[in-house]
Protein backbone atom coordinates (compact mmCIF):
# COMPACT_ATOMS: atom_id res chain seq x y z
CA UNK A 1 0.00 0.00 0.00
CA UNK A 2 1.33 3.47 -1.10
CA UNK A 3 2.53 5.17 1.86
CA UNK A 4 0.79 8.94 2.44
CA UNK A 5 3.66 11.76 3.37
CA UNK A 6 2.55 14.26 5.74
CA UNK A 7 2.75 17.90 4.42
CA UNK A 8 5.78 19.50 5.97
CA UNK A 9 4.78 23.08 7.48
CA UNK A 10 5.60 25.77 5.19
CA UNK A 11 7.78 29.19 6.31
CA UNK A 12 7.62 32.51 4.68
CA UNK A 13 10.50 34.87 5.45
CA UNK A 14 10.24 39.02 4.69
CA UNK A 15 14.18 39.87 5.08
CA UNK A 16 14.82 43.55 5.11
CA UNK A 17 18.09 45.77 5.93
CA UNK A 18 21.69 45.10 4.19
CA UNK A 19 23.21 42.22 2.66
CA UNK A 20 24.35 40.62 5.98
CA UNK A 21 21.04 40.33 7.09
CA UNK A 22 20.36 38.79 3.75
CA UNK A 23 23.06 36.41 4.35
CA UNK A 24 21.38 35.41 7.95
CA UNK A 25 17.86 34.75 6.29
CA UNK A 26 20.09 32.40 3.71
CA UNK A 27 21.09 30.25 6.54
CA UNK A 28 17.94 30.17 8.50
CA UNK A 29 16.21 28.97 5.38
CA UNK A 30 18.71 26.59 4.73
CA UNK A 31 18.56 25.15 7.82
CA UNK A 32 14.16 24.96 7.65
CA UNK A 33 14.82 23.30 4.82
CA UNK A 34 17.04 20.51 5.74
CA UNK A 35 14.81 20.50 8.87
CA UNK A 36 11.98 19.39 6.06
CA UNK A 37 10.43 22.71 6.40
CA UNK A 38 9.50 24.21 3.04
CA UNK A 39 8.80 27.70 1.54
CA UNK A 40 5.89 29.92 1.31
CA UNK A 41 6.26 32.88 -1.63
CA UNK A 42 2.79 34.58 0.25
CA UNK A 43 1.61 35.24 3.90
CA UNK A 44 -1.46 33.15 2.71
CA UNK A 45 0.27 29.79 2.37
CA UNK A 46 2.54 30.10 5.26
CA UNK A 47 2.70 28.40 8.58
CA UNK A 48 4.55 30.96 10.02
CA UNK A 49 6.32 34.04 9.18
CA UNK A 50 9.94 35.51 9.59
CA UNK A 51 10.40 38.74 9.76
CA UNK A 52 14.69 39.67 9.86
CA UNK A 53 14.37 42.91 11.02
CA UNK A 54 16.86 45.96 10.72
CA UNK A 55 18.11 48.24 13.43
CA UNK A 56 20.42 50.62 12.12
CA UNK A 57 18.46 53.70 11.96
CA UNK A 58 14.97 54.68 12.94
CA UNK A 59 13.49 54.82 9.61
CA UNK A 60 14.64 51.29 9.24
CA UNK A 61 13.24 50.22 12.78
CA UNK A 62 9.87 51.52 11.19
CA UNK A 63 9.87 49.74 8.24
CA UNK A 64 10.45 47.21 10.48
CA UNK A 65 7.58 47.59 12.65
CA UNK A 66 5.61 47.94 9.41
CA UNK A 67 6.39 44.85 8.28
CA UNK A 68 5.68 42.55 11.38
CA UNK A 69 2.75 44.43 11.62
CA UNK A 70 1.24 43.75 8.11
CA UNK A 71 2.86 39.74 8.78
CA UNK A 72 0.50 39.64 11.53
CA UNK A 73 -2.49 41.32 10.03
CA UNK A 74 -2.09 39.07 6.92
CA UNK A 75 -1.21 35.55 8.72
CA UNK A 76 -1.05 36.01 12.45
CA UNK A 77 1.99 33.26 13.48
CA UNK A 78 4.67 35.18 13.41
CA UNK A 79 8.75 35.26 14.66
CA UNK A 80 10.48 38.44 14.98
CA UNK A 81 14.85 37.83 14.29
CA UNK A 82 17.28 40.11 12.97
CA UNK A 83 18.89 43.26 14.67
CA UNK A 84 15.53 44.69 16.51
CA UNK A 85 15.77 41.38 18.36
CA UNK A 86 17.53 43.70 21.03
CA UNK A 87 14.42 45.52 21.62
CA UNK A 88 12.17 42.18 22.44
CA UNK A 89 10.25 43.68 25.02
CA UNK A 90 9.09 46.97 22.58
CA UNK A 91 8.43 44.89 20.28
CA UNK A 92 5.91 42.34 22.41
CA UNK A 93 4.43 44.94 23.66
CA UNK A 94 3.59 46.87 20.38
CA UNK A 95 2.93 43.62 19.10
CA UNK A 96 1.82 40.58 21.84
CA UNK A 97 0.48 38.19 19.35
CA UNK A 98 4.13 38.04 18.05
CA UNK A 99 5.01 33.82 19.06
CA UNK A 100 9.01 34.71 19.42
CA UNK A 101 11.94 37.24 19.07
CA UNK A 102 15.48 36.44 19.01
CA UNK A 103 18.26 38.65 18.17
CA UNK A 104 20.97 39.08 15.07
CA UNK A 105 22.73 35.74 14.02
CA UNK A 106 21.28 33.69 16.32
CA UNK A 107 20.62 30.72 14.16
CA UNK A 108 19.66 28.37 16.37
CA UNK A 109 17.27 30.17 18.37
CA UNK A 110 15.19 31.21 15.09
CA UNK A 111 15.26 27.92 14.40
CA UNK A 112 14.19 26.08 17.17
CA UNK A 113 11.05 28.80 17.79
CA UNK A 114 10.30 27.44 14.14
CA UNK A 115 10.20 24.47 15.35
CA UNK A 116 7.76 25.15 18.61
CA UNK A 117 5.19 27.03 16.45
CA UNK A 118 4.61 24.79 13.70
CA UNK A 119 6.12 21.20 14.62
CA UNK A 120 7.47 18.88 11.52
CA UNK A 121 5.55 15.85 11.32
CA UNK A 122 6.90 12.81 12.70
CA UNK A 123 8.09 11.14 9.22
CA UNK A 124 11.36 9.87 8.15
CA UNK A 125 10.85 11.25 4.38
CA UNK A 126 10.36 15.09 5.42
CA UNK A 127 14.18 15.10 7.12
CA UNK A 128 15.76 15.92 3.51
CA UNK A 129 19.19 17.91 3.36
CA UNK A 130 19.05 20.19 0.13
CA UNK A 131 21.68 19.00 -2.12
CA UNK A 132 23.13 23.26 -1.63
CA UNK A 133 22.10 25.52 0.82
CA UNK A 134 18.56 28.05 -0.07
CA UNK A 135 19.85 31.25 -1.91
CA UNK A 136 17.91 34.46 -1.88
CA UNK A 137 19.58 36.16 -4.47
CA UNK A 138 19.92 34.89 -7.95
CA UNK A 139 22.31 31.85 -8.87
CA UNK A 140 24.76 33.76 -10.76
CA UNK A 141 25.97 36.72 -7.75
CA UNK A 142 26.05 35.43 -4.01
CA UNK A 143 27.15 37.30 -0.83
CA UNK A 144 30.33 35.94 0.80
CA UNK A 145 30.16 36.85 5.40
CA UNK A 146 33.41 36.69 6.30
CA UNK A 147 32.91 38.14 10.18
CA UNK A 148 30.05 39.10 12.39
CA UNK A 149 30.20 42.58 14.41
CA UNK A 150 32.50 45.25 14.43
CA UNK A 151 35.04 46.65 16.90
CA UNK A 152 34.81 50.23 16.25
CA UNK A 153 32.51 52.46 18.44
CA UNK A 154 31.32 55.58 16.10
CA UNK A 155 29.02 58.00 17.65
CA UNK A 156 26.55 57.39 15.65
CA UNK A 157 26.08 53.96 14.94
CA UNK A 158 24.72 50.84 17.25
CA UNK A 159 26.10 48.07 15.51
CA UNK A 160 28.23 47.05 17.88
CA UNK A 161 25.23 46.70 20.60
CA UNK A 162 23.43 44.93 18.16
CA UNK A 163 25.87 42.44 16.79
CA UNK A 164 28.83 42.26 19.35
CA UNK A 165 31.93 42.56 18.81
CA UNK A 166 34.40 41.67 15.60
CA UNK A 167 34.03 37.95 15.17
CA UNK A 168 36.07 36.42 11.86
CA UNK A 169 35.22 32.97 10.26
CA UNK A 170 37.93 31.15 9.55
CA UNK A 171 39.32 31.14 6.07
CA UNK A 172 39.39 28.30 5.31
CA UNK A 173 35.59 27.55 6.35
CA UNK A 174 34.43 30.58 4.02
CA UNK A 175 37.13 29.16 1.05
CA UNK A 176 35.14 26.13 1.36
CA UNK A 177 31.90 27.72 0.89
CA UNK A 178 32.86 30.26 -2.06
CA UNK A 179 34.35 27.04 -3.70
CA UNK A 180 31.01 25.41 -2.95
CA UNK A 181 28.93 28.43 -4.38
CA UNK A 182 30.96 28.55 -7.32
CA UNK A 183 30.42 25.02 -8.17
CA UNK A 184 26.87 25.46 -7.74
CA UNK A 185 26.85 28.23 -10.80
CA UNK A 186 28.19 31.63 -8.65
CA UNK A 187 29.77 34.08 -11.31
CA UNK A 188 30.27 37.12 -8.71
CA UNK A 189 31.21 36.40 -4.73
CA UNK A 190 30.53 39.53 -2.99
CA UNK A 191 32.39 40.22 0.29
CA UNK A 192 31.24 41.48 2.84
CA UNK A 193 30.86 42.17 6.94
CA UNK A 194 30.81 45.19 9.01
CA UNK A 195 34.60 45.81 8.54
CA UNK A 196 36.50 43.96 5.71
CA UNK A 197 40.04 45.36 6.25
CA UNK A 198 39.77 44.10 10.00
CA UNK A 199 39.11 40.54 8.93
CA UNK A 200 41.43 38.11 11.19
CA UNK A 201 42.31 40.74 13.36
CA UNK A 202 40.56 38.75 16.63
CA UNK A 203 42.40 35.18 15.10
CA UNK A 204 45.59 37.25 15.45
CA UNK A 205 46.20 36.64 11.45
CA UNK A 206 46.49 33.18 11.82
CA UNK A 207 47.22 30.46 9.50
CA UNK A 208 45.02 27.58 8.69
CA UNK A 209 45.30 24.28 6.81
CA UNK A 210 43.33 23.66 3.32
CA UNK A 211 42.91 20.53 2.30
CA UNK A 212 43.97 20.83 -1.12
CA UNK A 213 47.29 21.12 0.64
CA UNK A 214 48.74 24.69 1.63
CA UNK A 215 47.32 26.91 4.01
CA UNK A 216 45.28 30.30 4.08
CA UNK A 217 45.96 33.22 6.32
CA UNK A 218 42.95 35.18 8.14
CA UNK A 219 43.86 37.96 6.70
CA UNK A 220 41.51 40.18 3.88
CA UNK A 221 44.66 40.38 1.14
CA UNK A 222 45.64 36.37 1.64
CA UNK A 223 41.66 35.82 1.81
CA UNK A 224 41.23 37.84 -1.32
CA UNK A 225 44.15 36.32 -3.00
CA UNK A 226 42.75 32.92 -2.30
CA UNK A 227 38.98 33.79 -3.49
CA UNK A 228 40.83 35.18 -6.95
CA UNK A 229 41.90 31.63 -7.73
CA UNK A 230 38.26 30.46 -7.98
CA UNK A 231 37.30 31.95 -11.21
CA UNK A 232 34.75 34.15 -10.00
CA UNK A 233 34.79 37.38 -10.43
CA UNK A 234 35.57 38.74 -5.97
CA UNK A 235 34.11 42.50 -4.88
CA UNK A 236 34.94 44.06 -1.68
CA UNK A 237 32.53 45.96 0.48
CA UNK A 238 32.75 47.71 3.59
CA UNK A 239 36.71 48.37 3.53
CA UNK A 240 37.95 51.22 5.83
CA UNK A 241 41.21 52.56 4.61
CA UNK A 242 44.04 51.65 6.63
CA UNK A 243 47.24 51.30 5.46
CA UNK A 244 47.19 47.48 4.49
CA UNK A 245 44.46 47.83 2.14
CA UNK A 246 47.33 48.99 -0.08
CA UNK A 247 48.12 45.02 -0.47
CA UNK A 248 45.48 44.41 -1.84
CA UNK A 249 45.32 46.75 -5.04
CA UNK A 250 47.85 44.78 -7.11
CA UNK A 251 45.20 41.73 -6.87
CA UNK A 252 43.26 44.25 -8.79
CA UNK A 253 45.56 45.26 -11.23
CA UNK A 254 46.43 41.42 -11.79
CA UNK A 255 43.10 40.32 -12.37
CA UNK A 256 42.20 38.60 -9.23
CA UNK A 257 39.96 41.22 -7.29
CA UNK A 258 37.78 43.49 -8.87
CA UNK A 259 39.07 46.72 -9.06
CA UNK A 260 36.24 47.89 -6.98
CA UNK A 261 36.29 49.15 -3.13
CA UNK A 262 33.42 50.10 -1.02
CA UNK A 263 34.76 52.66 1.72
CA UNK A 264 31.96 54.12 4.07
CA UNK A 265 33.78 57.36 4.32
CA UNK A 266 30.55 58.82 6.11
CA UNK A 267 32.31 62.64 5.97
CA UNK A 268 35.54 64.90 4.95
CA UNK A 269 35.81 67.55 7.78
CA UNK A 270 38.38 66.80 10.39
CA UNK A 271 36.18 68.32 13.24
CA UNK A 272 33.06 66.19 11.91
CA UNK A 273 35.41 62.84 11.53
CA UNK A 274 36.49 63.99 15.11
CA UNK A 275 32.80 63.51 16.76
CA UNK A 276 31.58 60.85 14.64
CA UNK A 277 34.80 58.70 16.05
CA UNK A 278 35.46 57.16 12.92
CA UNK A 279 38.44 55.20 12.54
CA UNK A 280 41.59 56.27 10.14
CA UNK A 281 40.03 59.26 10.32
CA UNK A 282 43.82 61.40 9.89
CA UNK A 283 44.64 58.93 6.78
CA UNK A 284 45.94 60.83 3.71
CA UNK A 285 43.16 59.77 1.48
CA UNK A 286 43.46 61.95 -1.06
CA UNK A 287 47.02 60.82 -2.08
CA UNK A 288 46.17 57.24 -1.22
CA UNK A 289 43.38 57.39 -3.82
CA UNK A 290 45.93 58.60 -6.17
CA UNK A 291 48.20 55.75 -5.17
CA UNK A 292 45.92 53.28 -5.76
CA UNK A 293 44.52 54.61 -9.33
CA UNK A 294 48.41 55.22 -10.42
CA UNK A 295 48.44 50.99 -9.40
CA UNK A 296 45.10 50.11 -11.00
CA UNK A 297 43.81 52.85 -13.29
CA UNK A 298 40.48 51.32 -13.70
CA UNK A 299 39.63 50.90 -9.78
CA UNK A 300 36.09 52.25 -8.80
CA UNK A 301 35.37 53.77 -5.35
CA UNK A 302 31.96 53.68 -4.15
CA UNK A 303 31.10 55.33 -0.50
CA UNK A 304 28.63 56.86 1.67
CA UNK A 305 28.49 59.86 3.56
CA UNK A 306 26.43 61.69 6.43
CA UNK A 307 25.13 64.98 5.78
CA UNK A 308 24.08 67.34 9.01
CA UNK A 309 25.72 65.43 11.77
CA UNK A 310 25.57 67.43 15.27
CA UNK A 311 28.04 70.21 14.79
CA UNK A 312 28.45 70.17 11.00
CA UNK A 313 28.78 74.02 9.97
CA UNK A 314 28.13 75.44 6.67
CA UNK A 315 31.99 75.23 6.61
CA UNK A 316 32.39 71.49 6.90
CA UNK A 317 29.76 70.63 4.69
CA UNK A 318 31.72 72.94 2.03
CA UNK A 319 34.78 71.26 3.12
CA UNK A 320 33.06 67.80 2.09
CA UNK A 321 32.19 69.23 -0.95
CA UNK A 322 35.33 70.16 -2.08
CA UNK A 323 36.60 67.20 -1.16
CA UNK A 324 34.60 65.36 -3.08
CA UNK A 325 35.45 67.34 -6.16
CA UNK A 326 39.10 66.44 -5.24
CA UNK A 327 38.58 62.31 -4.60
CA UNK A 328 36.10 62.19 -7.48
CA UNK A 329 34.70 58.88 -6.13
CA UNK A 330 32.93 56.63 -8.78
CA UNK A 331 29.50 56.11 -7.09
CA UNK A 332 28.33 57.95 -3.73
CA UNK A 333 25.45 57.71 -1.64
CA UNK A 334 24.61 59.86 1.61
CA UNK A 335 21.88 60.00 4.29
CA UNK A 336 20.63 62.78 6.48
CA UNK A 337 21.66 62.02 10.10
CA UNK A 338 18.68 60.87 12.25
CA UNK A 339 19.17 60.08 16.16
CA UNK A 340 18.75 56.14 17.21
CA UNK A 341 18.10 55.46 20.36
CA UNK A 342 21.22 54.15 21.96
CA UNK A 343 23.93 56.12 19.87
CA UNK A 344 26.42 58.16 21.24
CA UNK A 345 25.89 61.35 18.85
CA UNK A 346 22.55 61.46 19.57
CA UNK A 347 24.13 63.60 23.39
CA UNK A 348 25.69 65.83 20.88
CA UNK A 349 25.16 69.55 20.74
CA UNK A 350 24.50 71.52 17.60
CA UNK A 351 21.97 69.23 15.99
CA UNK A 352 21.74 70.82 12.56
CA UNK A 353 18.12 72.00 11.55
CA UNK A 354 15.94 69.44 9.45
CA UNK A 355 15.08 71.64 6.35
CA UNK A 356 19.11 72.45 6.34
CA UNK A 357 19.63 68.49 6.30
CA UNK A 358 17.90 68.08 3.16
CA UNK A 359 19.26 71.39 1.64
CA UNK A 360 22.79 69.79 2.23
CA UNK A 361 21.64 66.45 1.19
CA UNK A 362 20.04 67.20 -2.22
CA UNK A 363 23.60 70.05 -2.99
CA UNK A 364 25.61 66.95 -2.04
CA UNK A 365 23.59 64.37 -4.55
CA UNK A 366 23.78 67.24 -7.17
CA UNK A 367 27.86 67.22 -6.85
CA UNK A 368 28.20 63.53 -6.84
CA UNK A 369 25.47 63.28 -9.95
CA UNK A 370 27.64 65.73 -12.23
CA UNK A 371 30.69 63.92 -11.07
CA UNK A 372 29.59 60.48 -12.15
CA UNK A 373 27.98 61.78 -15.09
CA UNK A 374 31.42 62.55 -16.12
CA UNK A 375 32.86 59.76 -15.66
CA UNK A 376 30.50 57.42 -16.93
CA UNK A 377 30.66 59.41 -20.83
CA UNK A 378 34.49 58.80 -20.43
CA UNK A 379 33.96 55.10 -20.89
CA UNK A 380 32.00 55.56 -24.38
CA UNK A 381 33.59 54.37 -26.92
CA UNK A 382 35.24 51.99 -24.47
CA UNK A 383 34.62 47.95 -24.54
CA UNK A 384 33.69 46.55 -21.41
CA UNK A 385 33.13 43.18 -19.26
CA UNK A 386 29.91 42.78 -18.29
CA UNK A 387 27.84 40.22 -16.01
CA UNK A 388 23.88 39.79 -16.76
CA UNK A 389 21.45 39.95 -14.37
CA UNK A 390 18.27 40.06 -16.93
CA UNK A 391 17.60 38.98 -20.34
CA UNK A 392 14.80 38.66 -22.68
CA UNK A 393 13.30 37.20 -26.08
CA UNK A 394 13.62 40.34 -27.71
CA UNK A 395 17.21 41.39 -27.70
CA UNK A 396 17.12 43.12 -24.32
CA UNK A 397 19.50 42.93 -21.95
CA UNK A 398 20.62 44.28 -18.45
CA UNK A 399 23.87 43.70 -15.98
CA UNK A 400 26.57 45.02 -14.57
CA UNK A 401 30.26 46.05 -15.44
CA UNK A 402 32.61 45.60 -12.80
CA UNK A 403 32.33 49.02 -11.70
CA UNK A 404 28.71 47.80 -10.68
CA UNK A 405 27.28 46.10 -7.41
CA UNK A 406 24.51 44.73 -7.55
CA UNK A 407 20.83 47.07 -6.08
CA UNK A 408 23.37 49.89 -5.19
CA UNK A 409 25.42 51.03 -8.45
CA UNK A 410 24.47 51.52 -11.84
CA UNK A 411 23.62 49.16 -14.44
CA UNK A 412 24.35 48.76 -18.35
CA UNK A 413 21.56 48.08 -20.37
CA UNK A 414 22.19 46.61 -23.52
CA UNK A 415 20.32 46.34 -27.28
CA UNK A 416 20.76 43.37 -29.96
CA UNK A 417 21.60 41.15 -27.18
CA UNK A 418 20.37 37.71 -28.43
CA UNK A 419 20.59 34.30 -26.66
CA UNK A 420 22.32 35.67 -23.57
CA UNK A 421 20.79 34.07 -19.83
CA UNK A 422 21.25 35.43 -16.14
CA UNK A 423 25.19 34.82 -15.36
CA UNK A 424 26.74 35.57 -19.23
CA UNK A 425 29.82 37.74 -18.89
CA UNK A 426 29.97 39.48 -22.34
CA UNK A 427 32.06 41.87 -23.63
CA UNK A 428 29.97 45.29 -24.41
CA UNK A 429 30.66 48.31 -26.32
CA UNK A 430 29.59 51.47 -24.53
CA UNK A 431 27.81 53.84 -26.89
CA UNK A 432 26.03 56.05 -24.29
CA UNK A 433 25.65 57.25 -20.72
CA UNK A 434 23.72 59.37 -18.37
CA UNK A 435 23.63 60.00 -14.88
CA UNK A 436 24.40 56.51 -13.29
CA UNK A 437 23.87 53.79 -15.83
CA UNK A 438 25.64 52.65 -19.42
CA UNK A 439 23.74 51.54 -22.81
CA UNK A 440 25.87 49.43 -25.59
CA UNK A 441 25.60 46.62 -27.68
CA UNK A 442 27.29 43.04 -27.13
CA UNK A 443 30.64 42.67 -29.57
CA UNK A 444 30.36 39.85 -31.83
Amino acid sequence: MATTLPSPPKVGMVSLGCPKNLVDSERILTKLRADGYSMSPDYAGADVVLVNTCGFLNSAKEESLEAIGEAIAENGRVIVTGCMGKEAEMIRERFPAVLAVTGAHQYEQVVGAVHDAAPIPPSAYLDLVPERDLKLTPKHYSYLKISEGCNHRCSFCIIPALRGDLASRRPDAILREAEKLVAGGTRELLVISQDTSAYGLDLRHGSYALKSGGEIRADMTDLARHLGQLGAWVRLHYVYPYPHVDRVIPLMADGLVLPYLDIPFQHAAPSVLRAMKRPANDAKVLERLAKWRSIAPDITIRSTFVVGFPGETEADFEYLLQWLDEAQLDRVGAFRFEPVAGAAANDLPDHVPEEVKEERYARLMERCAAISTAKLEAKIGRTLDVIIDVADDEGGATGRSKADAPEIDGEVHLRDAYGLTPGDIVKVEIEDADEHDLFGVPVV
